[in-house]
């Protein structure tokens, strides 16, 4: 019985040798170097690009966030058509002007331009006073800045001295646009309290005061040749309201 008990043990234990033989053979045995199972509808994340990696260009249009106005925003609605009715009212030929500009210069604001007119005016009437050539050379016509340069000469002969302080602009107001090709002049009807005095080479008041204040009214007309790299508009022509 013993002897029969062993050679069945024997065999049983030979054929299970055979079998993880076999099964080693075919599914091969763990390296630690094996890919984890994949589940085909599991999220799959993007692995993070080195600096010199450009992204696939699905992923550049995915990250691209069309702001309302842009070009080729489908939104960006046309302005209204009397957007401009605190500048001029809308069918006026100051409107019209406006709006002439505008098809060649889309960028251009009638706002932004009162605003920055404000500043030349204060700023050339205060460098006339002071006598700076360099700064009127940038800001006036040719024909413009020789009158204002001659008035200088005159002034220094006599041996005076001009000073100018705004106390403010209370109005500047586009009283006419004209656009004829691509030259554009906008003219503005300028009221502003000002100080300004004038004294001779002794110190004494020749003109004006060092302290009273003046009503001023000035029309000036600045051009610009539209489509120019140069942004600034230049002082062509100017007069004093009555």
């Amino acid at each position: 019985m013993q002897n029969s008990f062993d050679m069945t043990t024997l065999v049983f234990l030979a054929l299970a040798v055979f079998v993880a033989w076999k099964l080693r053979s075919v599914l091969g045995q763990k390296t630690g170097s094996e890919q984890p199972p994949t589940d085909p509808f599991s999220r799959r994340e993007t692995p993070p690009m080195r600096p010199d990696q450009a992204a696939p260009a699905d992923a550049r249009r995915d990250n691209v966030i069309r702001l309302p106005g842009a070009a080729n925003d489908p939104a960006a609605a046309a302005p209204p058509a009397d957007q401009w009715k605190d500048i001029a009212p809308p069918g006026s030929p100051i409107y019209a002007g406006i709006e002439s500009i505008i098809r060649q210069e889309p960028g251009f604001d009638p706002r932004d331009f009162l605003g920055g007119a404000k500043a030349a005016y204060e700023t050339i009437v205060t460098a006339f006073a002071r006598g700076d050539r360099k700064m009127l050379k940038g800001l006036l016509a040719k024909e413009v800045y020789e009158g204002f340069e001659q008035a200088i000469t005159d002034r220094e002969k006599r041996g005076e001295k001009a000073e100018s302080s705004f106390v403010s602009i209370d109005k500047a107001d586009i009283t006419a646009v004209e656009v004829k090709g691509k030259t554009a002049q906008v003219t503005i009807a300028f009221v502003s309290q000002l100080i300004s005095v004038t004294r001779d080479a002794q110190g004494n008041v020749v003109d004006g005061s060092a302290e009273a204040v003046s009503e001023v009214n000035d029309i000036w007309t600045f051009s610009r040749q539209l489509g120019s790299r140069d942004p600034n508009w230049l002082l062509v022509a100017t007069e004093s309201a009555a």
